[in-house]
């Protein structure tokens, strides 16, 4: 089965480049396999991402998790295709491919030649560990050599950091993916659902919108790169007859330009059987493509641009023996099997608040509600100072544990967290952490304000700084006060001069804010989550 949805639906991450998400559940049918074929054969680089069920408490005897999807997006761009037989001819597609619903073995040889293919760049974050659970979830269904190597291949992380350190080492401290979309695209990569449960049927939208964005923004960073490449010399560069002048612009450019700004941004590709019907051998006298359920190869070589990257950058995925088997802990296994029933039991007593809070009136406090909000809650932090909440993030960017506790004791803050180990610092700050359950923002909040008792009004929202958790000046200022606050560090829009409004400024960080369309819809937002109209 092979579900397609518009752009608008499958872009709710930010991204303003047009790609289409299609779900391929069943081979069955074969029209998501083709298209899939289809796209492969027509793209130099795409990117690669694979989700599995998160696991608890891994058992060390036991195998790998399952892949259950598998993300693939292709960078689409064949010139022999004229835009009425496909499309645009260039253009984005991001396959999900249920792993769990589809035969393997259908699959197997396309993918296996895809990952060594000369004329097709990879691109993943990380991807190595994604390849291991990939290749034992082939084995284990009946493809006894699973998927082993993964080449060219260039990895998000590796070329991030050669282009800010200009060929120095590699530092040990690496970006997560999110920030580095957020630092080349701008865009705000949510990763609130990546410890959600893969395996269960059907996925939300949410979901699938989380696996499309996750792979798709691998090929927008890559384009930022090959972009820049060109720019600084990094390699001599020419666009050819096959390369559009717009073919290696990045994404904030692309939208910089007026003249294909619409274009892209309106961009649709025909329905799929109308693709795969388009697809004509007689009429591509370079084509290569053998039709058949698995086969796979490319309708042309790569440009001089890629060609040249991956001899400079590329790299090599290659599975060792040591990589099929699951590393076992020999200091904790058996630890854990003998007492496995009473850690539990410690877990669910340990996750559990015990109050009062430090800020109750018997410990000396002043009965303000404060926080501290470690980074696997981050997001938790800003929807609780939407709400008028004291929320802390930590003084350092990779804080110890026992930092963490230092400044929640010196602050009398709860520490909040999702990480069970530090629980087991309990002792050094009695009744002082507590392990948030839920994954989702909404619910977190709701689940802080529920426990803690938190008594929250309407006029308590949006009234902290989402930024620094600063306090706003007592006084709103005029526009002329605003731009003159803001000089050097913020701009005020121009449309916002003629219009009586007033802004607010952060007594800390000095961040400008007004109550424009954001701040009405965040107010309304936070009025249904902490259901304060009921």
């Amino acid at each position: 089965m092979l579900q397609s949805k518009s752009k608008s639906d499958s872009n709710p991450n930010g991204f303003r480049s047009g790609f289409e998400t299609h779900w391929v559940s069943t081979a069955e049918s074969d029209d998501g396999l083709s298209l899939l074929r289809w796209a492969l054969r027509h793209s130099s680089v795409v990117g690669l991402d694979a989700e599995w069920k998160p696991v608890r408490s891994p058992n060390p005897a036991s195998s790998f998790p399952p892949v259950s999807i598998l993300q693939i997006a292709c960078r689409v761009s064949d010139p022999q295709l004229s835009p009425d037989s496909a499309g645009s001819g260039k253009g984005s597609l991001v396959f999900l491919l249920d792993l769990q619903s589809i035969p393997l073995p259908s699959i197997w040889e396309m993918l296996r030649d895809m990952f060594v293919s000369p004329n097709v760049l990879k691109l993943g974050f990380k991807f190595k560990q994604d390849l291991i659970y990939l290749s034992s979830t082939f084995r284990s269904n009946g493809c006894d050599l699973g998927l082993e190597k993964v080449e060219p291949f260039l990895d998000i992380t590796s070329i991030y950091h050669y282009l800010h350190n200009r060929g120095k080492k590699l530092p040990k401290d690496t970006k997560s993916l999110a920030a580095v979309c957020e630092e080349v695209l701008g865009v705000s990569l949510s990763k609130e659902l990546q410890c959600s449960d893969w395996s269960c049927r059907p996925l939300t939208e949410a979901q699938k919108s989380y696996a499309a964005a996750d792979a798709y923004c691998l090929l927008e960073i890559f384009t930022i790169f090959q972009r820049r490449f060109s720019k600084e010399g990094t390699f001599p560069y020419k666009v050819t007859e096959s390369n559009s002048s717009n073919a290696t612009l990045g994404l904030k450019q692309i939208l910089e330009k007026s003249d294909i700004c619409e274009n892209i941004l309106r961009h649709k590709f025909c329905e799929a059987s109308d693709m795969i019907k388009s697809i004509d051998c007689g009429n591509h006298p370079r084509n290569q493509i053998v039709l058949g359920p698995t086969s796979f190869r490319t309708t042309f070589l790569l440009d001089d641009s890629l060609s040249k990257i991956i001899k400079k950058y590329g790299e090599r995925i290659l599975l060792k023996e040591s990589d099929r088997k699951p590393m076992i802990s020999k200091r904790k296994g058996k630890r854990r099997s003998s007492l496995s029933s009473n850690c539990n039991k410690c877990k669910e007593n340990d996750s559990a608040w015990r109050g009062p809070p430090p800020w109750d009136s018997s410990f000396d406090g002043d009965g303000c509600p404060k926080f501290l909000c470690d980074v696997m809650v981050e997001g938790l932090a800003k929807h609780l100072r939407c709400v008028g909440i004291d929320a802390a993030t930590p003084s350092s960017k990779r804080p110890e544990p026992r930092q963490l506790l230092e400044q929640a004791r010196k602050e009398k803050r709860v520490l909040l967290t999702r990480d069970a180990k530090l629980l087991k610092h309990q002792y050094l700050i009695s009744n002082q952490v507590y392990q948030v359950k839920n994954l989702l923002k909404n619910d977190q909040l709701l689940e802080v304000i529920e426990t803690f008792q938190l008594k929250i009004s309407e006029d308590m929202l949006m009234s902290r700084c989402t930024k620094c958790n600063g306090r706003f000046i007592q006084k709103p200022l005029t526009t002329e006060e605003a731009i003159a606050a803001g000089k050097g560090f913020q701009v005020i829009p121009q449309c916002l001069y003629d219009r009586n409004i007033e802004f607010w400024q952060c007594t800390d960080c000095n961040q400008l804010y007004w109550e424009g369309t954001q701040y009405h819809n965040a107010v309304e937002k936070f009025i249904n989550v902490c259901k304060l109209n009921e």
